[in-house]
């Protein structure tokens, strides 16, 4: 099958096909694959769809002209049921390309759209290209996409404080409660940790405490898992990265939500985040450093721990 036996379909046949329920699919009805930059994805994307990355290291590492379609699809049971051809309908968009072939050879959407052919079940899966990408549907029909909330919006980090607060101790950025970094995944402080209410209304049920002496405060009624982990240049912290994808894995898998945090949620809970972010969304560190820092302004690192999750990145990305 070449690029020509590609059904292109207009915005507007895609919002028909998102409005229709999924009961009147013959098989597991549509999947969107979204082909831009992940940061554009987080900022706003279709509904439902899912992002697909190719990352320009492990592009420019590549050796073969033919890229595999598990390269591209990180989500080990998103591409199974791909491969089965459970989906009666798999699109693929890009920014605003108006036809497939406006798109080089070198483009992800390009990649992705010859993988899918290459891997998927012939004649159980018909594969589509958007005329005219995100941008050009988001246009027409913004009621069918998410856009994420602003950063002041979302977060404290530019208010003045009130007259009344100024003499609490708590720093300005916790007042709120920990960000969302993932529907699963949130990122905060000690202060945090220890408001029963503010986990409460985040639906939280697992806590990864990164931290050296925190205590946990709620362990009749969460889930702790517990690293003791100094906030020094001297800490290996990415020996402790394994442990801590696994431990937020288990609790994505059983519907729950975590928080990650350390003593401030500045440092060690956010190169967890950051880590796990490299791993499951195959994201450079630059890419997942902008998405967190746009959540939670005050994230920095120690210099150590950012060469760890350099070295981490290339052993994600490159292997």
């Amino acid at each position: 099958m070449g690029m020509n036996d590609l059904l292109e379909i207009a915005g507007s046949e895609l919002a028909q096909i998102l409005r229709t329920p999924p009961e009147h699919f013959t098989a597991g009805g549509c999947l969107v694959l979204d082909c831009r930059p992940f940061l554009a994805y987080s900022r706003s994307h279709i509904c439902d769809s899912r992002s697909v990355n190719w990352n320009s290291m492990l592009r420019r590492r590549s050796k073969s002209s033919v890229v595999s379609l598990e390269w591209l699809v990180p989500d080990r049971t998103l591409l199974g049921r791909l491969r089965s051809g459970e989906f009666s309908l798999v699109i693929v968009l890009d920014e605003n390309s108006r036809s497939v072939v406006d798109l080089k050879s070198e483009s992800l959407a390009s990649m992705l759209l010859t993988a899918l052919q290459a891997d998927v079940e012939p004649g159980t899966t018909q594969i589509c290209f958007l005329q005219g990408g995100f941008d050009g549907f988001l246009a027409v029909y913004p009621e069918l996409c998410l856009l994420a909330p602003t950063v002041n919006g979302n977060h404290s980090s530019f208010k003045d404080p009130e007259p009344f607060m100024s003499g609490r101790r708590t720093p300005l950025y916790d007042q709120d409660g920990p960000v969302e970094i993932l529907p699963f995944l949130f990122l905060g402080s000690a202060h945090h940790s220890s408001r029963r209410e503010t986990l409460a209304k985040c639906g939280i049920t697992a806590v990864l405490n990164v931290s050296s002496a925190c205590p946990n405060l709620f362990e009749d009624e969460l889930h702790y898992k517990t690293l003791r982990v100094e906030d020094s240049l001297a800490t290996d912290i990415r020996a402790r990265f394994p442990e801590a994808i696994d431990f937020i894995d288990s609790v994505k898998e059983r519907g729950g939500r975590v928080l990650v945090h350390c003593q401030a949620g500045i440092s060690r809970s956010a190169t967890i985040c950051l880590a796990y972010l490299i791993h499951s969304r195959r994201v450079r560190l630059d890419e997942a450093f902008d998405f967190v820092k746009q959540r939670r302004r005050v994230i920095s690192p120690n210099l150590a721990f950012m060469g760890q999750l350099l070295q981490f990145e290339t052993d994600v990305l490159c292997h």
